[in-house]
């Protein structure tokens, strides 16, 4: 079912029309541009934010601030814009999934805000999850106002979450390989360029407002084969701690809704609990990318004790940021907890073997942030290309591609999904392209079902059935209550062949006595892969349908099959059938 009516005008952009590759690359910069200004003005709002609260976090009820901050956060979503808690990303997914891509427009900047609250107030949290979301709105919108359809609306949802991704990190491929890996979820030549093109789009308008600089430079590494053979340690240690991040995240929250208290006062208790972590370690506190710098550069004081300290307590903090109600993303604290899970192997390194010219620290940061990136995403391409150009670490390809395989590898053992798609999978809905799932969503149960059916009152003799039944044959007929019209079973072929010789018999028995009153049913709320996963499991070719215990027709599986073809042809070759 749709969710927004779309307008069509025959004569609307008829130019555009001419050329539909011309048409999502001219589109796709407007969005990539759009979702360019969307992450510029989050960035200068949080750093406004963060200016501001600045003069109060010296003061000893400090701790509050976050609390503060997260519960207006959930507040404004819950009340204002009514939309739920949540980070944004696994809703983008499942609106491509699900919903063809339609997107509320308030969604463009409701996650704007709301992270603003919650990261420009302390809380553990990155600013990219809630630029996805703007972005794919953005997308989706734009798309709905040049009425074009599903799949080209499904690509520019695709170009906003890229061009968002792009702008935010000055990293154009990175932008381009998320949108496709993560957002769409495969790799289709009619979607490369336009995602292409709007991850420029957004990577240039952030350079025009902010300027063209690499978020986290370092200095240049000199490597040995020892520093690239322990980049597999390095690659355990971070897949070990992506699925530790996953599991904190989900059990907090699980606790956190079993309270019974409102969310707002749950996203508070947990902006106060990150508040006091942070009263002893500032450093958990907001996005985190000032300790990234310094972890980067190698110039980080502390010692190996204080920096493992460090890395528990961020993936504590972003825990209960994010499990309570926060608003905000994953990357950012994905960065800040590899950079120091490799500055915490680094320095076990020294501990261990104070010989060995190990490579500077900001090595094993770099390689860090890759290996966390890959493993909660479960996406390896994103993570290198992100760290690769956020860092300029060009001379790093060889251990940042063995990191971020292994990683998640790791990650895929331990768990199968990634932090993204974990909860669309526990709900059944995670629908990726090409799959017979998300094909049969596609379909609707009345595009199946046949309803033109002889039903057969039950105490029907048989020698009557036969003879309406020769009149419409069939493999299965229905068979209802005579005075209420409910469905009692069917009649079929099978168990009606060993009658037909003996007339005289036939008007001695009763249709109510041959009938399969044990036969499996559909319901029309029922999902179509369901129903043919039963219908594979019992060797059924046809199944009746059900509502409220009356019969509505025979979903047949010839039929199924049938509109599950047309479709798989609609979605691989981007035309509507």
């Amino acid at each position: 079912m749709k969710i927004l009516t779309e307008w069509r005008s025959p004569g609307k952009w008829k130019l555009f029309r001419l050329d539909d590759r011309l048409l999502l690359i001219l589109i796709g910069i407007v969005v990539g541009a759009c979702s360019g200004v969307a992450s510029v003005a989050l960035n200068r709002s949080l750093a406004a934010m963060v200016e501001w609260l600045a003069a109060f976090r010296q003061i000893w009820w400090a701790f509050v601030l976050p609390g503060i901050g997260a519960s207006l956060s959930s507040l404004f979503l819950e009340k204002i814009t009514r939309e739920g808690e949540g980070h944004g990303v696994p809703e983008v997914i499942y609106s491509v999934n699900r919903h063809r891509g339609l997107i509320r427009f308030r969604s463009s900047f409701s996650r704007l805000i709301s992270a603003c609250l919650t990261i420009g107030s302390g809380g553990s949290a990155g600013p990219e999850a809630p630029v996805v979301i703007s972005g794919a709105a953005i997308g989706s919108n734009i798309a709905n106002f040049f009425s074009l359809n599903d799949r080209q609306r499904i690509a520019l949802v695709g170009c906003g979450a890229a061009g968002a991704i792009s702008a935010i990190f000055n990293a154009p491929i990175a932008g381009m390989v998320f949108g496709m890996e993560v957002i769409l979820g495969e790799w289709s030549a009619a979607n490369i360029i336009p995602i292409g093109i709007a991850s420029v789009a957004g990577t240039q308008m952030s350079r025009l407002l902010e300027g063209n600089q690499i978020p986290f430079a370092h200095r240049l590494f000199h490597l040995g084969s020892l520093d690239i053979a322990t980049s597999v340690g390095l690659a355990v240690v971070t897949g070990l701690a992506s699925v530790l991040v996953g599991k904190m995240i989900r059990n907090v929250h699980a606790v956190s809704s079993r309270v019974s208290l409102p969310p707002w006062v749950r996203a508070g208790i947990g902006g106060c609990a990150v508040g006091v972590i942070g009263l002893f370690l500032p450093t958990v506190l907001g996005e985190g990318y000032p300790s990234v710098r310094l972890a980067i550069e190698g110039v980080f004081q502390s010692g190996l004790l204080i920096v493992a300290v460090v890395t528990l307590a961020k993936i504590v903090a972003t825990a209960l940021t994010l499990g309570s109600g926060g608003s905000g993303g994953i990357f950012a604290p994905c960065l800040v907890i590899g950079s120091f899970a490799g500055l915490t192997y680094h320095r076990a390194l020294l501990l261990l073997w104070p010989s060995v010219p190990w490579a500077n620290e900001g090595y094993f940061a770099l390689l860090g942030m890759a290996g966390l990136m890959s493993g909660v995403l479960q996406a390896p391409l994103t993570g290198f290309f992100l760290i690769v150009e956020i860092t300029g670490g060009y001379e790093v390809v060889l251990p940042l591609i063995i990191v971020a395989t292994i990683s998640t590898t790791i990650c895929g053992y331990l768990e199968p999904v990634s932090f993204y798609l974990k909860e669309l999978v526990e709900k059944g809905q995670l629908l990726r392209p090409g799959t017979d799932s998300c094909v049969l969503a596609e379909l609707d149960i009345e595009e199946v079902f046949e309803d033109r059916f002889l039903t057969i009152e039950k105490n029907m003799s048989l020698q009557d059935f036969i003879d309406a039944a020769a009149q419409q044959p069939r493999r299965h007929y229905p068979v209802v209550d005579d005075k209420t019209g409910e469905f009692l079973g069917v009649v079929e072929l099978e168990r009606l062949l060993p009658y037909l010789r003996n007339p005289e018999i036939n008007r001695n028995v009763s249709v109510a006595e041959i009938m399969n009153s044990e036969i499996d049913r559909a319901s029309p709320d029922e999902e179509l892969k369901e129903i043919l996963r039963r219908m594979d499991e019992k060797g059924m070719d046809s199944m009746p349908l059900v509502h409220r215990g009356k019969f509505v027709g025979m979903v047949s599986k010839a039929r199924l099959l049938d509109m599950y073809r047309q479709e798989l042809k609609r979605q691989t070759q981007g035309k509507d059938v």
